[in-house]
C-alpha cells in the first residue's frame, strides 16, 4: 500500500498514535539498578479483574492506556489468568505501584504486554529495577524473541527507555482508537497533554 505524504484528519472523538514495536533477539545485559529495600515484586497467580483494572488505571490514565479497559470482565479474566501469562505487581509499603505483564502465549516468544509505574515511583530508579526483573523472567524461559510496543501517547521517555534496555525498533504503525474521555471510560482531565476533540 502506497501512502502519500501529508496530513490525515482524525475524526472527532478519536485518537491517533504512532506505535513503535521493538524486539530483543537475545538477552540484553542488565543495566545497573539500585533497588529500594521497600520494593517487592509479587507474582499475582490468579489476578482479579477489578484489582487489575484499578492498578492499570492508576498507572495508565495519564497516558490514555485503553486496551484493557475496552475488554469485558470475562475477556480480561481469560487473559490475565491464562497459564502462559504472568502478572506481577511492584509493591511498596503494602501498595501496588507497578505492573509487569509477560505474555508467553506465542511459542518461542515473550511479549512485554504491560509495563508501568504509578506517578510516585517515576524518576526513582524503579523502572530500571522493574525492567531488569522483566528481562530476567522473560529469558528464563526458552524464548527466541522478547518484544514490546509503545506509542506517542505513552510517557515521553518510554521509547528511549526501551531502547536503552536492549530492545530495537522493527515496526512503526498508526493506531486510531476511541478517546476514552469522550466515551466516559476515563475522566476528561486524563492526559492533559493530548486535548480531546
Amino acid at each position: 500500500m502506497r501512502l502519500e505524504n501529508g496530513y490525515i484528519d482524525v475524526p472527532p472523538g478519536k485518537l491517533a498514535a504512532i506505535v513503535t514495536s521493538l524486539e530483543m533477539l537475545e538477552r540484553a545485559p542488565l543495566r545497573p539498578a539500585t533497588a529500594d529495600p521497600a520494593w517487592q515484586l509479587r507474582h499475582v497467580l490468579r489476578p482479579e479483574a477489578a484489582w487489575y483494572r484499578e492498578l492499570y488505571r492508576r498507572i495508565g490514565q495519564d497516558w490514555l492506556w485503553f486496551s484493557r479497559l475496552a475488554l469485558s470482565h470475562t475477556e480480561l479474566t481469560r487473559i490475565i489468568r491464562d497459564p502462559l501469562v504472568e502478572v506481577h505487581a511492584l509493591e511498596t509499603a503494602g501498595i501496588d505501584q507497578g505492573l509487569l505483564e509477560l505474555d508467553f502465549r506465542q511459542a518461542g516468544e515473550c511479549e512485554l504486554s504491560f509495563f508501568g509505574l504509578t506517578a510516585p515511583l517515576l524518576g526513582k530508579g524503579a523502572g530500571r529495577w522493574l525492567m531488569n526483573q522483566a528481562i530476567e523472567r522473560a529469558w528464563a524461559r526458552p524464548i527466541r524473541r522478547f518484544w514490546v510496543h509503545t506509542c506517542t501517547l505513552d510517557h515521553p521517555g518510554a521509547l528511549a527507555f526501551y531502547m536503552r534496555s536492549g530492545f530495537r525498533p522493527f515496526r512503526r504503525q498508526i493506531e486510531i482508537s476511541d478517546d476514552l474521555r469522550i466515551t466516559g471510560e476515563a475522566p476528561r482531565s486524563a492526559s492533559p497533554h493530548v486535548p480531546p476533540i
